[in-house]
């Protein structure tokens, strides 16, 4: 028996789909109510960015940092609120986003992804 297939799906499994019935965020299996809001919030960031709506996506991002700054997803928020600002022209956005994630939450896998960012 193989364990490790990866067309099986795991219970639960949330699907976001956009107006086109085309998948754009999954989630599979359970999150603590917190953290499924965080999720279910950056999801619709993630929405706004695929409409290149960089205004809402940097709000969105912003609401989850302010209020679930203890969530999982707070790190990965700092990223993409700083992509979103670059995305508008702020240059300096990517450099501020490295140094949030390098003060507040260092060993997260973003802070990484944000290093080349910074100095």
């Amino acid at each position: 028996m193989n364990f490790h297939r990866c067309d099986v799906l795991w219970t639960p499994t949330v699907l976001i789909m956009d107006t086109n019935a085309v998948e754009r965020v999954r989630n599979e299996g359970y999150l603590p109510k917190t953290e499924f809001r965080a999720w279910l919030e950056m999801t619709l960031a993630r929405l706004a960015c695929f409409k290149k709506d960089w205004d809402d996506a940097e709000r969105r991002y912003g609401g989850v940092i302010a209020r679930y700054p203890q969530a999982s997803f707070a790190p990965e928020a700092i990223y993409w609120r700083g992509v979103m600002r670059y995305k508008k022209n702020d240059h300096a956005a990517l450099g501020e986003a490295d140094a949030a994630l390098k003060r507040d939450y260092p060993e997260s896998l973003w802070a990484k992804k944000a290093s080349v960012w910074g100095g």
